[in-house]
């Protein structure tokens, strides 16, 4: 019965017979919506070899496939007029389908996630970005948040989220239990563990980065959905042939209707805040909570190789509490308190593609505003407290190719950030306010190698920071290795050092209700110093005919973290004294693709200590997130428009 459907007269388009190829043979076609448009063909006959299959098409379309390697077929027109005649280089994949389709890993050590090409991960309703990192070896959320997300033993905070080249001070919603970053726009999702390009500052734990569609299509896309949560839409409009529009909105109706999905996340949110503290006074209490984001993203496209792209974002979460009591008058006495959390990003980005050389400018500026009233009507006390980020950064990159092996990036990069803390009591009287600016200019410059035979590819990088106000320099090498050998076996090395300048610390486990305590705060170079890092791993990959063993050890050493900002809550909580910590670890993963069947499994084994000056007898002891042993399992099968998941995690317990 499949043979004779396999060979079957059927007419289909061609993108569709080209993802049941890549399915069945386990390839990847790279190809432009344009080159194969309006194209359809036979379905050709599955029991014939790949080479066989490759050669009904070419004669059914008329285009050309290319044949680049084992694993990568380009498919191109034929005719000389067609646009796809101009050729770059892709970055390349060594594993493609890397947990599930949709997931691979490039050359340079980053995993890439293409949203679009999504295919399921259990416990995923949609493809949340966020969420499906945490699926990634060495990755978890060790308080379960989906925004919140450690890398290699990293805090949130030492993460660099880029959405659209807007640093992201903000990453969820309902304070840290939902992605602020709307999934069906987002094209593709990029994640460093180590290795990091130079262009990039910050982030000592892991970057990042986020992008919507970068292409025009011309033609119109809608699309929405609804929860038990909320409401969401978006939409691809098509002004002419150079210039579109992307939005999306969503926006939640629990300050409207209450259901049972709410109520689980009010409760799993607010369960160690003040709203349940113990008290002998009887209150009523009443609390109303919305969320919602929007953006929009304009592209056009100049007829002399450049390329305009504007973007814009703003992410809202508000909570309003009341509550009401008798007073020893038996007379009523009501109060409200509120917490507010809110981000607006802006970026323009410019690129020019000469002759050989490409630019690319781009500017951004970042607010993020964490705002909270407190009336304690027991102690008739009023508390306000602010915590603001604003960012404003410009960047300039220059690519020069200097054979088709070998190119050069080199950049500047200006980034001032001032932070604005504020706490203020009327009873007794007190009023704390301080703000803070850093200005900070950046070199960079690195080599990329890839040999024609695509077995040896290489990156060596180096970036200086210098601080004004500490005048202090930082220099940063980096480096990434990858090279084949024995057919099916890959090396990698990957290693680096980064600096980072702001952190989040905690100054009162209570402070905004306890709920969204951490706050923003600059370095000083004295009581809060400049945070460093110095990583280094090494990792071996063996992929053939679906099958996949990954194996990875790495070695990491933060500098300069606070006591203030680990989240302590013993006799270490107030005190203020500087650090590091060493995590050694090992990431394993072992997968297997069928035809519509996927498999894997993951373990990681890491051993995470502080090293304080003056904690613990200045003795080794281990970090709040101390996770030793990760297990992710997981099956998941694909039948055209039917995705079924069923995946098993654990992780040892925290310190």
């Amino acid at each position: 019965m499949l043979n004779a459907q396999e060979q079957s007269d059927e007419r289909l388009p061609l993108t569709f017979i080209l993802s049941e190829v890549e399915d069945r043979y386990n390839i990847r076609f790279s190809y432009g919506d344009k080159t194969v448009e309006n194209i359809v063909c036979k379905r050709p006959n599955y029991t014939n070899t790949l080479e066989e299959v490759i050669f009904s098409l070419k004669a059914c379309s008329n285009l050309s496939f290319e044949i680049l390697n084992d694993r990568f077929i380009v498919v191109t027109s034929t005719t000389a007029e067609s646009p796809e005649m101009k050729v770059e280089r892709l970055n390349e994949v060594v594993i493609e389908n890397y947990l599930t389709r949709g997931l691979s890993k490039n050359v340079d050590g980053k995993i890439r996630i293409a949203t679009q090409d999504f295919n399921i991960l259990p416990g995923l309703t949609e493809p949340d970005i966020l969420q499906t990192i945490q699926s990634l070896p060495g990755v978890i959320s060790v308080d379960e948040r989906i925004s919140n997300i450690n890398i290699r033993g990293g805090t949130n905070d030492q993460n660099l989220i880029l959405f659209e080249g807007i640093k992201m001070y903000q990453s969820g919603h309902f304070f840290g239990l939902i992605s602020a970053f709307y999934p069906y726009l987002a094209e593709e999702t990029n994640v460093s563990k180590n290795g990091t390009s130079a262009k990039y500052g910050d982030g000592v734990s892991g970057v990042i980065t986020i992008n919507n569609s970068n292409t025009i299509d011309q033609k119109n896309t809608f699309g929405g959905g609804l929860n038990l949560l909320s409401a969401d839409g978006f939409s691809k409009i098509s002004i002419n042939e150079s210039s579109e529009l992307q939005l999306s909105a969503r926006r939640s109706f629990t300050d409207v209707v209450l259901s049972p999905t709410y109520n689980a996340y009010f409760d799993r949110i607010f369960r160690d805040s003040e709203f349940n503290s113990e008290s002998n006074v009887m209150r009523n209490q009443n609390e109303r909570f919305h969320f919602f984001d929007v953006n929009g993203k304009y592209l056009y496209d100049f007829k002399d190789d450049s390329k305009l792209r504007f973007n814009l974002l703003h992410i809202y979460n508000n909570l309003d509490y009341s509550e009401s009591t008798l007073n020893s008058n038996n007379q009523a006495e009501s109060s409200e308190s509120r917490l507010n959390q809110k981000s607006y990003g802006a970026s323009l980005n410019y690129t020019k593609q000469w002759s050989k050389l490409a630019t690319d400018l781009q500017l951004y500026v970042s607010n993020y505003r964490l705002d909270g009233i407190t009336n304690d009507i027991t102690n008739n006390q009023r508390l306000i407290q602010e915590n603001e980020v604003v960012d404003l950064g410009i960047m300039a990159n220059l690519n020069i190719p200097f054979s088709p092996s070998t190119v050069l990036n080199t950049g500047y990069q200006f980034n001032e950030v001032g932070v604005t803390n504020l706490e203020d009591i009327n009873d007794p009287r007190f009023r704390n306010f301080i703000k803070e600016v850093l200005r900070t200019h950046s070199l960079y410059s690195e080599f990329e190698f890839r040999s024609n035979n695509n077995k040896t590819y290489a990156r060596l990088g180096l970036r200086g920071n210098f601080i004004e106000k500490f005048s202090d320099f930082y220099f940063e090498p980096r480096i990434s290795f990858n090279q084949k050998f024995l057919r099916y076996l890959r090396l990698e090395i990957l290693g680096e050092l980064k600096s980072q300048s702001i952190a989040q610390i905690i100054d009162l486990q209570q402070d905004f209700f306890g709920i969204e305590k951490r706050r923003w705060q600059l370095a000083d170079d004295d009581k809060v110093p400049v945070i460093t890092s110095q990583q280094a791993s090494i990792g071996l990959n063996y992929n053939r005919n679906g099958f996949l063993i990954n194996a990875e050890a790495y070695i990491k050493n933060v500098d300069g973290i606070t006591a203030r900002s680990q989240g302590f809550q013993n006799q270490f909580q107030l005190v203020n004294d500087t650090g590091a910590y060493t995590i050694k670890g090992v990431d394993f993963l072992i997968n297997k693709q069928f035809n519509k069947l996927s498999t894997w499994l993951s373990y990681s084994y890491s051993k995470n200590d502080y090293h304080f000056k003056n904690l613990n007898n200045s003795t080794e002891f281990p970090k709040n997130i101390d996770i030793r042993n990760i297990i992710n399992a997981s099956v998941t099968y694909n039948f055209n428009a039917l995705k079924v998941g069923v995946g098993m995690n654990w992780h040892s317990g925290r310190p």
